[in-house]
């Protein structure tokens, strides 16, 4: 079984994706850490040092490798679906769910470690929710092309860990 979960930073792919893959026993598989890795950097440094155009390419690549791994649930990087053909191959190759949750939302869980993401390290606090609100519009038509798409804001992780374990049962008995 491959599973992907996509959606804006904060929106609990991580959190999710860590006790689905445990609930499945799957491995899971963070793109941001599996690249953070094999570059022996950090996403913040790959940024600053080799700009976002390299990190794209890169991430598209190894997008590729981890998609071709037999099984897993994978968290993808909050812009991963909006670049090259990442969000068709995610669908191609996996069961695709779209994590999503208001602006107000993310923006409470993302103040915490604003700091530590490139994207957002520089904007004011009190413009953190139309800047959120902003690149919601701007991915939003990626985000949607998933399979299954999950609200977050009003959930538990295991609300939407239960939540997505009942809609991969659903599709598995489809199949």
């Amino acid at each position: 079984m491959k599973v992907s979960l996509v959606g804006y930073m904060g929106s609990g792919k991580t959190s999710v994706g860590k006790q689905l893959a445990e609930l499945m026993g799957l491995g899971f598989i963070d793109l941001d850490e599996y690249i953070e890795v094999r570059e022996g950097k950090s996403i913040q440094e790959i940024f600053s040092e080799n700009g976002e155009i390299y990190f794209r390419k890169l991430e598209n690549e190894l997008l590729k490798e981890v998609l071709s791994e037999k099984s897993f649930v994978l968290s993808t990087g909050g812009g991963t679906p909006s670049f090259y053909n990442n969000m068709d191959l995610i669908n191609r190759n996996s069961l695709s769910f779209y994590l999503h949750a208001s602006p107000t939302a993310l923006a409470e869980r993302l103040k915490q470690g604003q700091i530590d993401r490139p994207l957002i390290a520089h904007v004011a606090p009190e413009d953190l929710v139309e800047f959120i609100a902003k690149h919601l519009f701007e991915r939003n038509a990626f985000y949607q092309m998933a399979h299954e798409s999950i609200a977050t804001s009003n959930r538990s992780v295991e609300e939407v860990v239960s939540v997505i374990h009942e809609k991969i049962k659903t599709h598995q008995n489809m199949s």
